[in-house]
């Protein structure tokens, strides 16, 4: 994939439909590729909550997009408290063979007009906190880290 990241529309959780064209009329949009049974991803979701509350009230989005069905996902959202907007990919994939993730979790941030500035494969605090500070520079608003490094997660876990 190179840097222009391809449109895309999915179905939500919620029943809405998401186009990536439309949420970056909005804004940046942060997009998460995991799946419900992956260690780094569990690990990962307290984190993207948190990421996701230090900024929701802000002009971006933040789209889970699960490689698996969508009871699978519903079944981690609930465990999990998970706050991102969720959306299915399963099972044709093919949102996550237009972008090619290297493992789950992987993030993409996404800018207006539509190119991909970050790319995070995994679970690494430094890049949710660097993901985090871009979110805050493009709206304007305070940065949160989201990512200490000393509370007790490793700082890196393969995915």
């Amino acid at each position: 994939m190179d840097d222009r990241a391809p449109d895309f529309t999915l179905s939500g959780l919620d029943g809405l439909d998401y186009a990536l064209h439309e949420g970056l009329g909005k804004g940046p949009v942060l997009l998460a590729f995991w799946q419900t049974e992956c260690p780094a991803c569990a690990l990962a979701a307290p984190y993207f909550n948190r990421l996701y509350d230090a900024y929701e009230n802000l002009t971006w989005s933040f789209w889970a997009i699960c490689q698996e069905g969508a009871a699978a996902a519903a079944g981690f959202v609930r465990r999990h408290d998970f706050r991102p907007t969720v959306l299915v990919d399963a099972p044709a994939l093919a949102v996550s063979r237009a972008y090619d993730p290297p493992s789950t979790p992987t993030l993409y941030l996404v800018e207006p007009p539509g190119r991909v500035m970050v790319a995070s494969a995994g679970f690494v605090k430094d890049e949710l906190n660097a993901i985090s500070r871009r979110i805050a520079e493009y709206a304007g608003a305070e940065y949160v880290e989201v990512a200490p490094a000393d509370d007790g997660a490793p700082a890196f876990k393969p995915g």
